[in-house]
């Protein structure tokens, strides 16, 4: 088995890579999803976070308001982290359970948006960085998915630099130009992976 580390910046296009490696046959754990079940109504880590913040961040229905709960952590970075201390040891441990349960010849690729920011290089054979320009990310982040311009500025701002990313990346995806430039470089990008994973099988 080959575990990938895949990472970038918000409005870099990670998303998109992701679900072309999982189309070729990549089994994806997506932290983003995870993070979402993990602090679904009902459960332990749902429970944690209305401990640490207080109910105002539930909806009516007792979800989590994501809308609410973000405006106060991007702004604050210690809330963020607070945030952070309970979601990621959840998140780490039913990642492992779907890496476990991968095959020995698979490519198994980690889609982790913090994985620069948390110190994560580590845990993964090699790690995957799509790259962006910050006004591309800019961009596509206002005009796609119609946020304000100072949101966008800030949930940038809390994470990594570019250089930071590219610092820890063993293969870089170029993504500033248009949708049809980044399926090439993925078709390669799984070739890759896949002679790897074949080799570690030999």
């Amino acid at each position: 088995m080959l575990s990938v580390g895949l990472t970038g910046g918000i409005g870099a296009g990670k998303s998109e890579v992701s679900r072309l490696l999982e189309s070729y046959g990549a089994v994806l754990v997506d932290a983003d999803k995870i993070a979402r079940e993990v602090v679904e109504p009902g459960t332990p880590g749902l429970a944690a976070v209305v401990e640490e913040f207080g109910a105002d961040i539930l909806t009516s229905d007792g979800a989590l308001d994501r809308p609410k709960l973000g405006s106060i952590v991007f702004a604050d970075p210690e809330r963020l982290a607070a945030l952070n201390a309970i979601v990621h040891p959840l998140v780490g441990a039913r990642s492992r359970e779907l890496s476990e349960a991968a095959g020995e010849s698979d490519v198994v690729v980690h889609d982790v948006p913090l994985l620069t920011e948390n110190g994560l290089a580590s845990l993964y054979d090699l790690v995957v960085v799509v790259d962006a320009a910050p006004q591309t990310q800019l961009d596509r982040l206002v005009n796609l998915r119609g946020m304000a311009e100072s949101e966008a500025r800030a949930r940038m701002a809390a994470q990594a630099t570019r250089e930071q990313r590219r610092a820890i990346a063993d293969l870089v995806i170029d993504n500033d130009g248009p949708l049809a430039g980044l399926e090439p470089q993925v078709r390669s990008l799984w070739a890759e992976l896949a002679r790897r994973a074949a080799a570690r099988t030999v």
